[in-house]
């Protein structure tokens, strides 16, 4: 545990969790192991291990750990991010997966595709149990579209789930970013989606394990 990378979101709530477990000696023994079980459950929380990304061309990769929820066709685009994009966007369809994030997952975020980033959109919102279809568009939400290395259109948003309450993304609008490399975190349990154009070819199912920065979502036709 003392040689894992921790990501710098976590490191107030680690000190808060040993400084508990200080003050607990002049409490109880009961309270001592609490605190020390609810400081190994945040660093593992906060772990950011190192990934390596498929050294392949034209591929959509998992920007979060998690299981697959939902895999839906033909779905258009948020509306918060085509809003003031080119009409080929409002018309063009995509194909979104749903991955849900539980406390025990990873929940360091990473780049889908290469890029530029098009647009960052954030959208103050609810906080519904992360798992639920409704999340997607009515939770805090953070969207990203970026215009891929071979000129096409990829969103990724982050979603607060039901405890989460706070969505870190470190891209802004005209940033260049590498597939696999990390953007940004949410705390504590969420859910991402990603929006995959429609003549790419899926490679993942419904209930599958998702490992960011490393699964293959998708390829190009």
């Amino acid at each position: 545990m003392f040689n894992m990378k921790i990501h710098e979101e976590g490191r107030s709530f680690i000190a808060i969790c040993l400084a508990c477990v200080l003050v607990s000696f002049f409490i109880s023994s009961l309270s001592v192991v609490f605190f020390i079980i609810l400081t190994v459950a945040v660093v593992s929380f906060f772990r950011d291990p190192d990934r390596i990304s498929p050294p392949i061309d034209n591929v959509i990769l998992s920007p979060a750990d998690g299981v697959i929820l939902s895999i839906d066709h033909n779905v258009a685009l948020p509306k918060e991010i085509i809003s003031d994009k080119a009409i080929e966007l409002e018309n063009s369809k995509f194909t979104k997966v749903s991955i849900f994030l539980s406390v025990f997952n990873v929940h360091v975020n990473r780049n889908a595709v290469s890029g530029v980033v098009v647009d960052t959109y954030y959208n103050s919102g609810k906080f519904f149990n992360a798992s639920l279809d409704k999340a997607s568009e009515f939770n805090e939400r953070q969207l990203i579209l970026v215009r891929t290395d071979e000129d096409k259109y990829v969103c990724f948003v982050q979603i607060a789930g039901l405890i989460a309450r706070r969505i870190v993304c470190n891209l802004s609008k005209g940033a260049k970013v590498r597939a696999g490399e990390r953007f940004g975190i949410i705390r504590f349990g969420s859910r991402m989606d990603i929006y995959v154009p429609s003549d790419y070819v899926m490679k993942v199912y419904l209930g599958q394990t998702m490992i960011g920065g490393e699964t293959i979502v998708a390829t190009q036709a």
